[in-house]
């Protein structure tokens, strides 16, 4: 799979795409009406991608961020760049709510540059989108922004240079092949908050660019999330607290048939507030005028199916109910939770599923995974997390997530790393994998370093020191950002220099087994088999699998020492370096 890719990623790399040219003073005049201060990741964001576009190989780049993070005004710019040089740019979004908010944006950012937007979705009437469409034929029309319908195959463009993907995760396989026909030598920026496991997989691996909005805007608080049963009283506290400070609620009930019975119990339930509904059935009038007397706070609880998943900013709706949220996706969960929390309110978020059922293991993972991942920027972390929970599906096929249990993410990761490496010729450092089941109490508390993606960071940091070097400038960075090191965290920094002392003998496990300390392969010689019997007797040799069971003393099995600190592996240590190590000896 991996050399199929690389060699479908070399053609590309191959063909000849357009050089943008450097900034002109249009587009420096554009960037500096910006209203908001740019953050730090945006401007190194904002060069990589023009430096992509000035190479004249086609560009291909992920752009993750949260909802909120400024991935449009990159798009933005991006987009002026391509039109700049004579250029058309084709917008994909998922949703019709969000080609009107996206035409909103981008004709206020062009005002006063000679820009012609247009837009094609069931908004559209029949004149309007035939106008667009002859448009974009002739080049009249520089920026197109629109939903599936501009994957039809009826549009037809003059000279198009980019092609930006909204909310890529949205989008099916058969969608992205039927862009395939644009893309061999047209400039791609994908963009999600939560970019599906196969797209997410590619660009950690190293077959796509990726580059990541991590800082979150001023004034930004982390949106409080409950995970629980459903009970009306709940929901009628929910409502009546939003009330209480003058805000608005979304209420997400996605099935169409029953959405009208559920507004009318919410309006039994708390009967001072205004409530409305939206769906995706509504015809344009209708939709665009409900959620226009939302904006203008005409109504207080709107119900509505996931239409509203994506391109809806309202900075007054600061709770948000999802009913039944055991039937819907992790990247589906997070997206939701981003309609609240934009302004400077805090946000509360309600996923609510049946108390009177069982969960499914997959619908508790995806649950606990978005309870726990609540603080800013957690778009990647739950991104990751999905990837492990689905797979990574096939790269090449119609499957966007498959499983990856048998191997294990990481492993897997790596695999595909090596596979990419080994076809582009460069060597990988071969490093031996050591599978270590040691019972000691060696992690990173809670306490220490708050927060699931920082604690993984530091997780990552310790298991890659090989050298006394490495682990030094890693502890003085703990010690520098989180304060004293625990004891827990010291087991763990003395786990990984037994795992890299193991990996240099060519042992493959240590392992506790019952009373025994499992170790293989290892081939002893006979003089270091007496040696081994005489000072641990009742050692067990298996020569066939090259495999030593070695006793574990006394004081560390029973007694005042249970196997949860360091004595033990000092013991494998010594075990290690003094009797099993020197081979020729």
């Amino acid at each position: 799979v991996a050399k199929e890719l690389i060699r479908l990623y070399a053609v590309r790399q191959q063909t000849k795409g357009h050089a943008f040219g450097p900034d002109t003073p249009w587009q420096r005049e554009l960037e500096d009406a910006f209203p908001y201060v740019e953050t730090p990741d945006q401007l190194v964001t904002i060069d990589e991608v023009k430096a992509d576009m000035e190479k004249p190989i086609p560009m291909d780049r992920l752009l993750t961020g949260d909802v909120g993070y400024g991935k449009t005004e990159i798009a933005v710019r991006a987009a002026f760049k391509a039109i700049q040089d004579g250029y058309q740019v084709a917008v994909l979004v998922p949703t019709t709510l969000l080609v009107t908010q996206h035409a909103e944006t981008f004709a206020e950012r062009y005002a006063g540059f000679p820009v012609r937007i247009g837009t094609l979705s069931r908004f559209s009437t029949t004149k309007e989108t035939e106008e667009v469409k002859a448009g974009l034929a002739s080049g009249e029309v520089d920026l197109v922004i629109g939903t599936h319908s501009l994957l039809t195959g009826t549009v037809s463009f003059k000279k198009l240079g980019l092609v930006i993907i909204d909310e890529e995760q949205r989008f099916g396989v058969e969608h992205k092949e039927t862009l395939k026909a644009l893309r061999t030598d047209v400039d791609v920026l994908s963009m999600s908050a939560t970019p599906i496991p196969r797209t997410l997989e590619m660009a950690i691996s190293g077959i796509r660019e990726m580059s990541i909005l991590q800082t979150p805007p001023e004034e930004r608080q982390p949106v409080l999330t409950f995970v629980g049963a459903y009970t009306d009283a709940q929901v009628s506290a929910a409502i009546r607290r939003e009330l209480l400070r003058d805000g608005q609620v979304f209420y997400v009930h996605n099935r169409v048939d029953s959405i009208s019975s559920v507004a009318a119990h919410i309006s039994e339930l708390v009967p001072e507030a205004r409530v409305r509904i939206a769906h995706g059935k509504m015809n344009e009038h209708q939709l665009e005028a409900v959620i226009q007397d939302f904006w203008n706070h005409e109504f207080d609880v709107l119900v509505c199916t996931t239409i509203v998943e994506t391109g809806l900013d309202i900075s007054n709706a600061n709770t948000l109910i999802v009913d039944r949220a055991d039937t819907f996706g992790l990247s589906q969960l997070h997206q939701l939770r981003g309609r609240v929390g934009r302004g400077r309110e805090r946000a509360y978020a309600y996923f609510f599923y049946p108390g009177d059922k069982a969960l499914t293991e997959t619908a508790h993972e995806r649950l606990k995974t978005i309870a726990s991942n609540t603080e800013l920027g957690a778009g990647l972390a739950v991104a990751q997390r999905d990837l492990e929970i689905r797979g990574a599906g096939n790269l090449l096929g119609g499957a966007q997530s498959g499983h990856v249990e048998g191997v294990g993410f990481d492993l897997y990761v790596r695999m595909v790393s090596d596979a990419v490496a080994a076809y582009r010729g460069e060597t990988p450092t071969e490093k031996t994998d050591v599978r270590m089941d040691l019972q000691v109490d060696a992690h990173i508390p809670e306490g220490y370093v708050r927060g699931e993606r920082l604690r993984l960071e530091v997780y990552a940091k310790i298991a890659a020191t090989t050298t006394p070097e490495q682990e030094k400038d890693v502890r003085d960075e703990l010690v520098d950002r989180y304060g004293p090191i625990p004891p827990q965290v010291d087991l763990l920094f003395a786990v990984a220099r037994l795992r890299e002392i193991v990996r240099r003998a060519g042992i493959a496990e240590v392992a506790t087994q019952g009373k025994y300390l499992r170790v293989s392969p290892v081939e002893l010689r006979d003089s270091q088999v007496m040696r081994l019997k005489r000072l641990h007797p009742g050692t067990v040799i298996k020569a066939a699998v090259r495999q030593v069971l070695v006793p574990l003393p006394l004081t560390l099995r029973i007694g005042g020492a249970p196997l949860t600190d360091g004595p033990l592996l000092e013991w494998v240590e010594t075990l290690v370096t003094k009797i099993l190590v020197p081979f020729g000896e």
